[in-house]
């Protein structure tokens, strides 16, 4: 399967992507990640209202496989969470880019979009870390 990484999003890294509209940013997990835990069986998400700070983790996915934490691409005050997917976890992956969003952020500084990966960085990143396995 072909994973997809939209070219109007933003990533870290640690595989969480941001799409900006304004001042709000949507933030999620992106396909590789998702796929790359398998069956997600719980997930932790802040409250809204709650300040997120850049590099801090702001709640973590688990599956059958691993826990990770979450960490928000950009800094800024939370103002929806996917209540949808605290119900049904396992639905992530069904939409990562869509309905599979985490949650949404009033972001603080447009600034914190500099330094993260265009998709196609992103996509050379996961391309070299496959080349190590």
């Amino acid at each position: 399967m072909e994973l997809e990484y939209p070219d109007d999003l933003r990533y870290l890294d640690s595989h969480e992507y941001v799409r900006l509209d304004g001042e709000i940013a949507t933030i999620g997990l992106s396909a590789f990640a998702i796929d790359q835990l398998g069956d997600i069986v719980h997930l932790e998400l802040p409250d809204v209202g709650d300040a997120l700070e850049k590099e801090e983790s702001f709640g973590s996915i688990e599956s059958v496989k691993a826990v990770e934490d979450l960490y928000p691409p950009v800094a800024g005050t939370v103002i929806e969470r996917n209540e949808e997917l605290l119900n049904d976890p396992e639905n992530i992956g069904d939409d990562p880019y869509g309905e599979g969003w985490l949650v949404k952020v009033r972001i603080d500084a447009s600034e914190d979009l500099e330094g993260l990966l265009s998709a196609s960085e992103y996509r050379a990143q996961l391309e070299g870390d496959e080349d190590e396995h």
